[in-house]
């Protein structure tokens, strides 16, 4: 089998969430593996002068309303609004990075999107924070003060600078084989191109 197909995101991107919730699903039944990569995107978008959509309203504007539609295709909870952006980003996905390590980053990112996008409170801040790792299976106390290391920082730092140096400029991102698909409604392309893979049809 080939190497497992990358999926690269950061808690805080909002057309994340409609990845998060579906990717195991999804690549449960193509048969595919899928290796979680937490980043900080916002890092690559400031270093970029990528203005968010928090500071272009009509942008923003059409952005929850695609949102709230494929949500409602898809079959997922929501209720907006929601709380934007994420004052807590960079705890968010530094918990993601230590669970992406040991083997329980899809349980906390679809908790911590959960929390967010029904319940409505932020990721990476109180309530959420502490809930979602508990969710995860893991004790809050010990996981926060890891996530608060310096090799925990350190290994979010060095992920965001693997993430540009491939050519990612947003999340999600999926890389398979070399090959980078943008976008939550881009899931399926890259899961059927790295199912072709693993059965030596590529392309």
């Amino acid at each position: 089998m080939t190497a497992p197909i990358d999926f690269w995101f950061s808690i805080g991107s909002p057309y994340t969430f409609l990845a998060v919730m579906r990717l195991t699903e999804v690549a449960a039944r193509a048969d595919v593996e899928v290796r979680w990569r937490p980043f900080d995107a916002r890092a690559i978008q400031l270093d970029a002068n990528d203005v968010p959509f928090a500071d272009r309203p009509l942008k923003a504007a059409y952005m929850w309303r695609d949102i709230e539609r494929r949500a409602a295709k898809f079959g997922l909870p929501l209720r907006l609004p929601i709380p934007y952006p994420l004052a807590e980003l960079e705890q968010a996905n530094r918990v993601a990075v230590l669970a992406a390590g040991e083997g329980w980053c899809p349980a906390y990112a679809m908790a911590a999107y959960r929390r967010w996008f029904v319940d409505r409170d932020p990721a990476g801040s109180e309530p959420n924070l502490t809930a979602s790792i508990r969710e995860a299976g893991q004790d809050p106390a010990r996981v926060l003060k890891q996530a608060n290391s310096g090799a925990v920082v350190e290994a979010l730092d060095a992920a965001t600078r693997e993430a540009k140096e491939i050519g990612i400029f947003g999340s999600p991102s999926f890389v398979s084989d070399g090959e980078l698909f943008w976008g939550h409604d881009r899931l399926e392309d890259a899961i059927e191109w790295q199912h072709n893979l693993d059965l030596g049809n590529p392309g």
